[in-house]
């Protein structure tokens, strides 16, 4: 079992920044492939970002691309989401999910997810 907990959402304005994190513990964190995902209201979750094993591959979506930077801290079992240049259209529950044989880039691929955090982008 791996027990993920988001941290950081909270209120923004349109062009701030904010970085999430997620804290893991349970089983070796580095085992794990990591990705964020996000929920509008009425929409489906969608594919954010993900990194690998090891911290040295990341993936994004061109929808985020340029605003947003995914690590991770395997000594700290942690994986963080920085987002720039926020828009209103980021405003969503932000979870983050671990892999253990893929990298989760779509949510057929999360073994576990956290609880999510909120993030509200007003213009």
């Amino acid at each position: 079992q791996v027990q993920l907990i988001e941290s950081g959402g909270g209120l923004a304005q349109t062009g701030d920044s904010l970085r999430l994190s997620c804290a893991a513990s349970g089983r070796t964190f580095s085992m794990f492939a990591m990705g964020w995902f996000r929920q509008a209201p009425g929409k489906e979750r969608e594919y954010v970002a993900a990194i690998n094993w090891r911290g040295d591959s990341t993936y994004y979506p061109d929808s985020v691309k340029g605003r947003c930077t995914i690590s991770r801290d395997n000594a700290k079992n942690t994986v963080y989401l920085q987002m720039n240049s926020l828009k209103p259209e980021d405003t969503a529950v932000y979870y983050c999910a671990a892999s253990r044989l893929r990298i989760p880039l779509s949510t057929k691929a999360g073994d576990y997810w956290g609880q999510g955090t909120q993030v509200t982008v007003s213009s």
